[in-house]
């Protein structure tokens, strides 16, 4: 049953993703201007892959959890997603990047959408936190944990391939315990060959949304030693990766 429960969100994962990219390469509602951005090589790249994986990564889910654990990827996954996209339309265009830029700006009095992006995630992994764990303790590691792996694959997403690339080995191992890392995995496999050539790019929508659901994952296949040696990491690759765009701005300053 636990091998099926697998394969259906892996399957659905995938299903609904590559649907919704297709779908989404179609119609691009609202826009070229909103779908289209220039990629790090200026080459013109789409973000339609980034809507498409958080469709997919939900319907895997729904396809093989229930109950609390349900509502608490779907919670997680979607604001995640929600946020990642606010910063991906808004925020397209602003040079600043790393936790201390946007606090600093909101201490200044202006809500930048990466501070947004900051907030929502966030609030939304200590509330899904709360739903998975009963300790107090427990909850706030679990918030922790799902905001710093949002985080975590959206650090990486600076070249084609890369945040997929992380997705896929992160999940791995949780595929062995469980159905919920297949989800992310299935979605992201599903755009893979379009992310690798430079066509399209998940954005700040999708890579938010997939690591929110590697991060649920990790919740539930550990105890609070796990949760524990899990945050600590996150919240360290977080601090590197605010120092390496701070050091960025300094040298292009």
């Amino acid at each position: 049953m636990r091998a099926l429960g697998r394969f259906a969100a892996l399957a659905a994962g995938a299903v609904v993703a590559r649907a919704g990219y297709v779908a989404l390469r179609r119609a691009r509602p609202g826009g070229a201007d909103v779908w289209e951005r220039t990629n790090f090589a200026g080459r013109a790249v789409d973000l339609c892959a980034g809507p498409a994986v958080v469709a997919g990564t939900v319907a895997g889910v729904a396809a093989a959890t229930s109950g609390r654990q349900r509502a608490a990827a779907v919670l997680a996954v979607c604001a995640a997603g929600a946020c990642g996209a606010y910063d991906d339309v808004v925020g397209a265009g602003d040079p600043r990047r790393g936790f201390r830029a946007h606090l600093s700006a909101l201490r200044d009095g202006e809500l930048t959408s990466g501070a947004v992006k900051l907030i929502g995630i966030s609030g939304a992994g200590l509330v899904a936190g709360a739903l998975l764990e009963e300790r107090a303790v427990d909850k706030a590691l679990a918030g922790v944990v799902i905001a710093g792996a949002a985080h975590l694959v959206n650090l990486v997403d600076v070249r084609p391939g890369r945040a997929a690339a992380l997705v896929l080995a992160m999940g791995a191992p949780g595929l062995l315990r469980g159905a919920l890392a297949a989800a992310p995995m299935g979605a992201v496999a599903a755009v893979l060959p379009e992310d690798l050539d430079g066509r399209t790019m998940i954005g700040d929508t999708g890579a938010h949304a997939l690591g929110a659901a590697l991060g649920v994952a990790v919740v539930t296949a550990n105890g609070r030693a796990g949760l524990l040696a899990h945050a600590a990491a996150f919240v360290a690759a977080a601090a590197y990766g605010d120092r390496v765009s701070a050091v960025a701005r300094a040298g292009a300053g």
